[in-house]
């Protein structure tokens, strides 16, 4: 973070300063006990837990002034929504910062690997902001711009929404040189919806953009290449259509990894990418026509993408087990991010020669199609040819395939059933686990794990 009084914080987000004028070095944290020196605290209040009641821990561990909507003892700054002064702050050191180029991610499926490449390739050229970690709504996205200092060259944010306006929200603090919408998909309609209200609120990134700012929009759905109206400015599309303005060409699947030709307005160069599946294309076209905006040579994209490795957990994390393949994408599921994922797994079964098993738990936040979309992902998973399809607590799965199908189809209650239906694996076989966060598929993985090294410990 840039130096400032805390006279002039004070000022900026509308706040009275109670104790000294003391100078903030750091940028602000939310646990007291990672306050360095020169810090901010911010004393959030949340359903379970007052930060107000750490204030005097996070001093103690260096930092200089709490930012609080109680009085507390010490330096601090009284406002009536530290939320809101958080934002105030991020959108004063965004707008002082005149040499920084921010670029706000958005869409409905891939927006952190997105940032983790981008940052990979942008880290090359200069001094990157990118925090790991869902940083994505009006906490985080302040967090990230406030990490800046002088130096730094690229801040990339990630930008999510439950609401309609969380992401405008977010691009008036950010003011976004280049804003990206990668895709719109189902992921939330529960809460929105309908499509139609999601593509409108992953628009409001790209409606809040300046004149001078660039708008880059993924082919791989209606709705989006369809928000280039909505900005007066430069519109760059991304795809694998010959009409995009930086597209993918001669696509292959190599190892589980996507291998294909870049080509953008400055050529075209060869690019195999590290991560794994190849719904990984799309990530890495929008970084390419990032990049290519900042001025980074074609080669330096190029370079980039095929260096970069992603540092999110249970995303499409290979765990590679004597004799078996094990696929932990845990984190989070959506129909697009699932059939996504079960083509992948397809693709390493036929390259690997074993039987393909597909654990799956629950989709959540879906709304009235959820029955319907978790019936048409086990109706994909057998027109795939996937061997093994293990429901996780999710039978409507299985709803619409027949007894006598392509995939062998087990119905489990919970993940200890599950966990008894892997004893049926066999060297060379891959398996993907699959399900929203708060299904904890993870545990299942883990266990799967355990149990495969221990039998072939006793072989």
């Amino acid at each position: 973070m840039i130096s400032l009084r805390a006279s002039e914080i004070a000022k900026v987000v509308e706040g009275k300063l109670f104790g000294d004028d003391v100078t903030v070095t750091s940028a602000p944290v939310l646990n007291s006990s990672l306050a360095t020196a020169g810090s901010i605290f911010l004393a959030l209040e949340g359903a379970n837990t007052d930060g107000h009641n750490f204030a005097e821990e996070a001093l103690n561990n260096g930092a200089v002034l709490v930012i609080c909507s109680k009085p507390v003892n010490g330096n601090h700054i009284l406002v009536t929504d530290v939320t809101v002064a958080l934002g105030k702050l991020a959108h004063y050191v965004r707008s002082s910062l005149k040499d920084l180029k921010v670029i706000g991610i958005t869409g409905s499926q891939g927006k952190t690997t997105t940032k983790e490449l981008l940052n990979s390739v942008l880290s090359q050229v200069g001094p990157t902001v990118s925090p790991s970690g869902n940083y994505n709504n009006d906490l985080g996205a302040p967090l990230s711009l406030l990490q800046c200092t002088a130096e730094t060259k690229f801040c990339i944010v990630e930008m999510g929404a439950r609401h309609l306006g969380d992401i405008a929200r977010l691009a008036l603090i950010a003011r976004p040189d280049i804003g990206v919408v990668l895709k719109v998909g189902s992921a939330h309609l529960g809460e929105f919806g309908s499509i139609e209200k999601i593509a409108q609120t992953k628009s409001e990134l790209i409606s809040s953009l300046q004149d001078n700012a660039v708008a880059i929009l993924g082919n791989y759905d209606k709705y989006t290449p369809a928000m280039a109206s909505l900005h007066k400015g430069k519109k760059v599309i991304f795809g694998e259509s010959s009409d995009c303005d930086v597209r993918a060409t001669d696509i292959e699947f190599r190892e589980g990894r996507a291998h294909f030709d870049l080509v953008t307005p400055e050529g075209r160069s060869a690019v195999g990418l590290r991560i794994v599946g190849l719904h990984q294309v799309a990530n890495a076209l929008a970084v390419a026509a990032v990049a290519t905006e900042l001025g980074l040579t074609l080669d330096q994209i190029a370079g980039g993408l095929s260096t970069a490795e992603t540092r999110a957990k249970w995303r499409m994390e290979i765990i590679e087990l004597p004799q078996l393949l094990l696929i932990n994408d845990a984190y989070n599921a959506s129909p697009e991010a699932t059939a996504a994922a079960l083509s992948t797994l397809s693709l390493f079964a036929q390259e690997r020669g074993g039987q393909s098993w597909a654990y799956l738990g629950k989709m959540h936040e879906l709304g009235e199609s959820s029955q319907s979309d978790h019936a048409a992902i086990g109706t994909l998973a057998s027109e795939l040819g996937i061997d093994h399809l293990v429901c996780v607590g999710a039978p409507e799965y299985a709803l619409h395939l027949p007894e006598n199908g392509s995939s062998m189809v087990h119905v489990c209650d919970d993940k200890e059933q599950a966990l008894v239906i892997a004893q049926s694996m066999n060297p060379g076989d891959v398996v993907l686990v699959k399900a929203s966060r708060s299904e904890k598929l993870e545990v299942l993985a883990e266990a799967i794990s355990a149990q495969w090294s221990e039998r072939e410990d006793e072989a």
